[in-house]
């Protein structure tokens, strides 16, 4: 089958089609034929050398969501059959023409989108449920700070935290994305590049924070977060290493935390593949919800599709397809 490898570690040129061994999925595997991948930042960070794959997962084949059709199920798979058209998460692999997928970390195409749109919503909207609604318990009536509003998890974020009544407030790095979070649901928008986050809102208070900035914006996270705030970490891009003021802490009773998704293990995923399709799916299905696609690229062209994400003006998600002849 064909997939894209990381020849070595590097820039966007290092990725390349390639042919490589056929998948037999296990006992509890179901095998999908791709039709769209999505492309995350997890994925240019492994293809730097940045992070590694979970376990045995292999390092060479970017790619944690998929879209496609089962072709194939394992002995043991009592959930799906063949020709089910299915969304599904992936700790790797997902950049090629098949995905081995265990059964339990798959959900249907919801009602109304194609597979294209379908292949943007596991990695953004598993991640966005499980920090921000399980770890940060955000409720109605509460704040919600997305720093990154306009990427998939912000736009992703924005669009459920709203649907589910909380007040959303997000960061941007242009007008235009910030205008565009408006639209979405965010209450209030604020260019980074222009203005001061904890100016604006040091006097309104935050419930919740979810940061992918770290570095610099901790502090000022700290300060901003009402009492019993909670302040969740995904990433840390602009520095991994911070001061605490444990007295801060302990007056306004912060909560801190934060995870990654890929590592966790298969009960954790089957649990919170049915939590996603329990809370998510049917705002998606009644309209409350869509996917944004920022631009699709043919798994030809993977390497235009690593340079749109690294100039950074996307607004939503970027998408892989794969042809349906090959």
């Amino acid at each position: 089958m064909k997939a894209i490898t990381i020849t070595k570690f590097g820039g966007p040129e290092v990725l390349q089609v390639t042919e490589v061994p056929d998948l037999i999925p296990s006992k509890n595997e179901v095998l999908i034929q791709v039709k769209a991948s999505g492309i995350n930042r997890s994925d240019i960070l492994q293809r730097q050398g940045k992070y590694a794959a979970p376990g045995s997962t292999s390092n060479e084949i970017p790619g944690l969501e998929v879209a496609g059709i089962i072709v194939e199920c394992g002995p043991e798979v009592t959930q799906w059959n063949i020709g089910d058209h299915v969304c599904a998460l992936l700790p790797g692999g997902g950049y090629a023409q098949y995905a081995a997928v265990k059964e339990g970390h798959c959900l249907p195409i919801p009602k109304g989108l194609n597979l294209t749109e379908a292949a943007s919503l596991p990695e953004t909207v598993f991640t966005v449920w499980s920090n921000i609604f399980e770890r940060g318990n955000l409720k109605p009536g509460e704040s919600l700070l997305v720093h990154g509003g306009s990427s998939g998890i912000g736009i992703t974020a924005i669009q459920i935290a709203h649907a589910l009544g909380s007040k959303v407030l997000t960061t941007v790095g242009s007008d235009q994305k910030a205008k565009y979070c408006m639209e979405l649901g965010s209450n209030l928008s604020i260019n980074y590049k222009t203005e001061d986050f904890e100016e604006i809102l040091k006097s309104k208070g935050v419930d919740v924070i979810l940061d992918m900035i770290a570095g610099p914006y901790f502090q000022k996270n700290l300060n901003i977060l009402n009492e019993e705030g909670r302040l969740i970490h995904i990433n840390a891009e602009n520095g991994k290493n911070v001061e605490l003021d444990i007295w801060q802490l302990m007056t306004k009773r912060i909560s801190i935390s934060g995870s990654t998704l890929r590592v966790r293990d298969d009960n954790y995923k089957n649990r919170l593949t049915k939590e996603v399709y329990k809370n998510v799916w049917p705002l998606i299905e009644n309209g409350k919800f869509r996917p944004v696609i920022y631009q699709t690229f043919s798994y030809q062209n993977v390497i235009g599709a690593h340079q749109c994400m690294e100039e950074g003006s996307h607004i939503g998600k970027i998408i892989l397809e794969w042809d349906s002849n090959i």
